[in-house]
């Protein structure tokens, strides 16, 4: 036992012991932990440079959306001035034609011989109004320029249909109630409720020419001979 003392009669210090691979142990534990701390540097850069939370596998509260409490959601602000709703326009729409109700005569105050039976036709066979018959207008009215349509106020149905006769007929701007004494060559209505006074504007022509879009059924004015009470040359007086 003397022979492991020194000449000062202690114990010899002795050297760690080394590893394997030469270094103290103490060394190899920390560079195992630095370069776990290297890895995990490496990772959490990789997260953040791919958006966080999709590459780290960070669940999401998304109750949390506003942000108020400080927990890792985030308010989402969107800005109503950005939002772009579309809008259709409405179609137009086009009134019914009303035929019901109420009869029609038509009365030719017109340079165009015959022409008031020919409307009759074309009225009856295109958009089915009730036409009583063609007449000749009061020598008192002479030769229109542009129609008239009257309308006996005694029958609610009457305005309805004169306003439909004048949408079929291209348009018609004077629509009015009916006078006192019907501008008639007698003065009879034969117990119709709408007097049209077919002018020259509207004289010799099909509804098609009229009005296109309006005129039903494809229906044609004819040149067949004048009906009944409308077979003078039909050149009122001026």
């Amino acid at each position: 036992m003397s022979d492991m003392t020194d000449a000062s009669g202690q114990m010899p210090r002795r050297n760690p012991r080394v590893s394997d691979g030469g270094a103290p142990v103490s060394g190899a534990v920390a560079i195992v932990l630095a370069l776990v701390a290297v890895v995990a540097g490496f990772l959490i850069l990789n997260a953040i440079s791919n958006g966080g939370e999709d590459a780290l596998d960070f669940p999401v509260d998304s109750s949390n959306s506003s942000g108020d409490d400080g927990d890792a959601g985030t308010a989402t602000t969107v800005d109503p001035s950005a939002t772009t709703v579309a809008t259709l326009a409405p179609e137009p729409t086009t009134p019914p034609i009303v035929t019901d109700g109420a009869s029609v005569l038509v009365a030719n105050a017109n340079n165009v011989g015959g022409s008031a039976g020919q409307m009759q036709r074309a009225l009856e066979t295109g958009p089915g109004f009730t036409v009583v018959g063609a007449v000749n207008a009061s020598t008192s009215v002479g030769t229109l320029e542009t129609s008239v349509i009257y309308y006996e106020e005694t029958n609610a149905q009457a305005q309805p249909v004169a306003e439909s006769l004048g949408e079929v007929l291209g348009g018609v701007t004077d629509i009015s109630p009916m006078p006192d004494t019907p501008p008639t060559a007698d003065g009879d209505l034969m117990g119709a409720d709408v007097l049209l006074m077919l002018g020259n504007d509207k004289a010799g022509k099909t509804l098609e020419e009229l009005n296109p879009d309006t005129a039903t059924g494809g229906a044609t004015q004819v040149t067949s001979p004048p009906v009944a009470g409308d077979t003078s040359t039909e050149t009122t007086a001026g």
